[in-house]
């Protein structure tokens, strides 16, 4: 039986300078496709849907890119490095929520909105409430998902200088949180759909060399790679049975059904990706879209596998925790090591390639990220909800946007209610509830503004959450996309009885127990690995709180809508179900 490779350790000596070279290299292919993209126009729909010229297999791959994260290439892996069989589970989560986005809302949300999800609501439920609080779950969401990011991006580089010193990683959280304000301030949707689309082909193609060098280590025998993998794994068989994480009890099992509910159903309420089917010019597009973003997705995650079992077999769980306790290093430590090992020039050339790869991964990721939820902030909660609805939009090109509306009753308006805004402003010229219009380049403006702000709010939440798993920090971002995003966007599609109550309530009855749930679990304190390993103040026992705040986010709409003191205005469902279902009057 072969023997494991001995453990690898990070390059030294005169290699380091061909690794930092490549990853240089990276930020500055990506900062060039910004300036590039960045002249192309200022408008809004450039700024925020990148002119909606982008092709069904382009922004398949943008969306493959936006999705495949850090938690992805380095978290998932790593822990199927470290818990074998529990690992792939979780990896299944995150393939399986595709189909629901295919299912449910791809198309629908493509031919109902025009930036952001808060536009699907305000289409028939015309409040400013409404907005507010969509827009501030999608800031809460992306704030999650952008730590989970930040913390990878800080493991990398410090593996890559060959130093576990939280300074090394302080300063790569700084950097990142920069570039990722510089990529939206300047590019836009544009830019960032760019650099998405090179950073999935570079993911996919440096994935498939590693797998193939994997192969060929074991001449093609996939039953002597779990055999190692079990054998190194420091739990024997175990490793590839069910339960070596969340088997322990009945606690850990429920934390992880938990976990997957959140991943299957989080991915149709994440902004970043409902904001996606926007650059496409049509429903038809978005939905082929998705199957492209399906079979890239699935390919890259039976891959992710065999990469994980790989750095078990060949490095051992032992060794992969030593570099990272969370094992968010495992793949980059398996390419040293499937090169030729330390101190070889093919070792440290293949290390490089795959951490440059895996740095411009969190790069991509994290800049739709401060996308979406600058959108959301501008464009929701700024114009949306406080200043009032924009002025008529105008395209990449100069001209108006393509759209209609619906012009609301002035009792409607006395009553809180706006004009449905589709693309063409008011027909008065005011905005919501009446206030004065707001100009498109304030809004654009404002946006570049928040991006700055919840830049600086991402890098000070990603310097207390180092020693987490990314895949776990993402898990926490799909519960609470899936517990205030998704119930609402569900019932606004196909409760032809649901109310703006039914909405405000549904958004905070989710947002809120996931947050607060999460803040009292085991996540936070009472574990070494907590964010405060040294106070104990949970009372919540599980990790992800996705199996009571999803419940309670459906729970509180269904209750809102029954208690409103207004029904749901027929005409206006009926206008939201034909434009969803058909495109008429889309944007």
């Amino acid at each position: 039986m072969r023997t494991a490779t001995p453990p690898p350790v990070a390059p030294t000596g005169d290699h380091h300078g061909l690794a930092v070279v490549l990853f240089a290299v990276v930020v500055l292919v990506t900062l060039a496709i910004t300036f590039w993209a960045g002249r192309r126009g200022g408008a809004a729909e450039d700024f925020y849907a990148g002119g909606r010229d982008f092709t069904p297999l382009q922004n398949g791959f943008a969306l493959s890119g936006d999705y495949l994260s850090a938690a992805s290439f380095l978290g998932v892996a790593g822990l199927i490095a470290l818990y074998g069989y529990d690992g792939v589970l979780y990896s299944i989560g995150f393939l399986v929520a595709w189909l629901v986005v295919l299912m449910l809302v791809a198309e629908l949300v493509r031919n109902a909105g025009r930036y952001t999800l808060a536009d699907v609501l305000a289409l028939r439920l015309r409040r400013r409430k409404v907005r507010a609080a969509a827009g501030g779950a999608s800031v809460v969401v992306t704030l999650f998902y952008l730590v989970a990011q930040m913390v990878g991006a800080g493991s990398l580089v410090a593996l890559l200088l060959g130093t576990n010193s939280a300074q090394a990683r302080t300063w790569t959280i700084v950097a990142v949180g920069g570039l990722m304000i510089v990529y939206v301030t300047i590019g836009g949707m544009r830019a960032t759909t760019w650099i998405q689309i090179v950073k999935a082909f570079l993911l996919v193609a440096g994935s498939v060399v590693l797998t193939v060098l994997l192969v060929v280590r074991f001449h093609g025998d996939v039953l002597e790679l779990m055999r190692q993998a079990a054998q190194h794994s420091g739990a024997g068989q175990r490793y590839l049975e069910p339960g070596l994480k969340y088997g322990k009890s009945f606690t850990s099992r429920l934390d992880f059904f938990s976990l997957g509910l959140a991943l299957v159903l989080g991915t149709a309420g994440l902004p970043h990706i409902l904001s996606r089917f926007y650059t496409v010019p049509t429903a038809r597009a978005a939905r082929r879209s998705t199957m492209w973003a399906i079979g890239l997705v699935g390919g890259f995650y039976l891959m992710a596998i065999a990469l994980g079992l790989g750095a078990t077999a060949l490095i051992g769980s032992a060794e992969v925790r030593q570099a990272n306790s969370a094992g968010n290093t495992a793949v980059p430590l398996l390419a040293l090591v499937l090169g030729g090992g330390n101190g070889s020039t093919g070792g440290v050339v293949l290390f490089a390639l795959i951490s440059a790869i895996a740095f411009a991964t969190i790069l991509a990721v994290v800049a739709g990220l401060t996308l979406a939820s600058s959108a959301a902030f501008a464009h929701d909660i700024w114009a949306g909800a406080w200043r009032g609805r924009p002025r008529g939009s105008r395209g990449s090109r100069g001209g108006r946007a393509r759209g209609r509306r619906a012009v609301v009753p002035a009792s409607r308006r006395e009553r809180g209610e706006a004009d449905a805004w589709t693309g063409t402003g008011t027909a008065d010229g005011a905005g919501a509830d009446g206030a004065p219009a707001v100009a498109e380049h304030d809004e654009v403006l404002v946006a570049r503004v928040a991006a700055v702000g919840i830049g600086a709010v991402a890098i000070v939440l990603s310097l207390f959450a180092q020693q987490l798993n990314v895949a776990f920090l993402v898990g926490l971002a799909f519960a609470v996309a899936a517990s205030a995003n998704l119930p609402v966007l569900l019932y606004s599609l196909f409760w032809r009885r649901f109310t703006a109550r039914g909405a405000v309530w549904s958004v905070y009855g989710g947002l809120i127990p996931a947050v607060v749930l999460v803040a009292f679990s085991p996540v936070v304190s009472g574990t070494k690995v907590a964010l405060f390993p040294g106070m104990d103040f949970h009372w919540f026992p599980l990790e992800n709180p996705g199996v009571v705040s999803i419940p309670l986010g459906f729970l509180a709409g269904w209750i809102g809508t029954l208690t409103s003191p207004e029904p749901a205005d027929p005409d206006r469902y009926a206008e939201l179900e034909v434009r969803a279902l058909t495109g008429a009057g889309a944007v």
